[in-house]
């Protein structure tokens, strides 16, 4: 069985990851790929906290036992058949630094290996990108949206047209400015 992950940052739409997951992988062997690919540092502490449809923990799992296994003797298989449906997954325990991660269901006709989740889809750059105040276009806000040479009813800016049409600019004693160069 493979299943469908997606993995996204609260509140971004500009981000997301698609894994094609082996049921029998463990937890340590897709925060390693998700780490290697998303850039999260190697140092830290990690944990995946599932949640079932309603939002209620079903299990913490980490590298030491916190009661339900830890994630190198926990298959995702055996999460979602104990009811799991998204995991928060905390790449940074001490500073709270997450992503969250769907599992959409499974996929028909893939032979994805247990040792190398797959990475089937990619949208926006890696989440440190966001902290430093990376925003992606679909998160601007409706009034900021607009493509280059795209029109602006707000647009206080002078056009390339009315700078030929200003008169020349004068000093602080009222004497004109003399730029030798436009003779």
């Amino acid at each position: 069985m493979v299943f469908k992950l997606r993995v996204t940052l609260s509140g971004i739409k500009g981000f997301f990851r698609v894994y094609h997951v082996h049921g029998a992988t463990t937890l340590y062997t897709l925060h390693k790929q998700i780490r290697s690919d998303l850039e999260f540092p190697q140092d830290q502490l990690i944990m995946f906290k599932a949640l079932d449809i309603t939002g209620a923990v079903v299990g913490r799992y980490g590298l030491f036992d916190l009661g339900w296994g830890t994630v190198d003797q926990t298959p995702l298989e055996k999460v979602v058949k104990a009811g799991a449906t998204d995991f928060v997954y905390f790449y940074d325990v001490t500073n709270r630094k997450s992503v969250n991660i769907a599992v959409e269901g499974e996929v028909e006709g893939s032979r994805v290996s247990p040792d190398f989740p797959y990475l089937a889809e990619v949208k926006g750059p890696n989440p440190i990108e966001f902290e430093n105040g990376y925003v992606a276009f679909e998160d601007l806000p409706d009034k900021q949206r607009r493509l280059p040479g795209e029109d602006d009813e707000d647009d206080d800016d002078l056009d390339l047209e009315d700078l030929d049409d200003e008169e020349e600019e004068e000093d602080e004693d009222g004497k004109e400015i003399f730029d030798e160069s436009e003779q």
